[in-house]
């Protein structure tokens, strides 16, 4: 097992281990073997609760009400542990931007960083050198390419869009019937695996068809746009499939200026408990279900404290539970959920 020094130590100890850097070493608090070829740059003692740790967090891109959830669950999770001190970068949906920022946090040597990438491909390779210089790395929600990062946190998007087609091939429309999708942002692993576990939740009837799709980049505009231009392209819609909430509230709205939302079912993705959520949506009518996704932003200092503070080892992968929200148990869930 390995560990890393809290960042007031850090370079110090860089500058001694470097003395002993052709060691194979594998990655602070990761089960997980590092990559092959690509073995993390340094270790160091871990120092537990005597450090003080800096942790960047990269975030994708603030305007997604997801992700402003996911920021404030890291830092209200963080001000419980004395030791924590949270920076949140936000990229505007803009990966470039994002890599810079997480350039930014290797240069200040943070004790650890967690990232929600805007896509997977462009962040890949400023992710690994995170890790491989020995910072351990969390992943949440969207994912990178290969294994060079300490975990990923995040629920199962390709069973959650499988359960979503199967929701609407067997509850919503089991004589058949006609779906239009609107996407995530393409390039984000969310939107192809969503897409794909849908794909396979309609499989068993052949009735359905998917008569079209469009990318709603995950914003609430963007997919109001999307829902409009196929309202006009299309009399014979059945089902919105929206790969998340916002954008299914925004396709809500351009079926009430269609004149056709008391004939339509719209489904999201999130169940985000607060007022604006999808779980007031559909508790209201705007959506007809949703599946609960969480952050994951809690799970992510849990994990951090694991690896600075208790020098545990932790598993690659943490699956996070989901749940289905329909009329009938969505006041529920949000009673559950809140935290206001």
């Amino acid at each position: 097992m390995s560990h890393l020094l809290p960042r007031s130590r850090g370079l110090a100890a860089l500058a001694t281990i470097g003395a002993t850097a052709a060691l194979a070493l594998t990655a602070c608090g990761t089960e997980s073997d590092a990559p092959s070829g690509d073995e993390p740059a340094s270790q160091a003692e871990c120092q537990g609760p005597d450090g003080d740790y800096l942790i960047g967090m990269s975030q994708a891109n603030n305007a997604e009400p997801y992700r402003v959830q996911m920021n404030d669950d890291i830092e209200a999770a963080a001000k419980e542990v004395d030791q924590f001190d949270v920076k949140i970068a936000d990229a505007a949906q803009d990966s470039a931007t994002q890599v810079s920022q997480v350039q930014n946090f290797i240069t200040q040597k943070v004790d650890l960083l967690i990232i929600s990438p805007n896509e997977a491909a462009p962040l890949t390779s400023v992710v690994a050198d995170a890790y491989n210089q020995g910072i351990p790395v969390i992943v949440l929600d969207r994912k990178v390419e290969g294994d060079a990062y300490t975990q990923w946190i995040g629920a199962d998007n390709e069973e959650i869009g499988k359960r979503a087609g199967e929701f609407v091939a067997k509850e919503l429309l089991p004589d058949g019937g006609n779906v239009v999708e609107i996407r995530g942002l393409s390039g984000s692993t969310p939107a192809k695996e969503r897409e794909d576990g849908f794909a396979k939740g309609i499989a068993g009837n052949p009735d359905i068809k998917i008569i079209d799709k469009g990318d709603g980049d995950w914003l609430l505009e963007d997919g109001q746009a999307e829902a409009q231009a196929m309202f006009k392209a299309h009399d014979d819609i059945d089902v919105v499939y929206s790969h998340n909430d916002p954008m299914g509230q925004g396709a809500a709205a351009a079926a009430e200026d269609a004149g056709v939302k008391d004939q339509i079912d719209i489904l999201g993705i999130d169940g985000l408990p607060i007022p604006a959520g999808g779980l007031k949506s559909v508790e209201t009518g705007e959506l007809t279900a949703t599946f609960v996704y969480p952050t994951g932003g809690k799970e992510a200092v849990d994990t951090a404290k694991q690896i600075l503070i208790d020098c545990e080892d932790v598993p690659k992968t943490v699956t996070l539970e989901t749940e289905q929200v329909t009329k009938e148990n969505a006041a529920q869930i949000y009673e559950q959920n809140s935290t206001e």
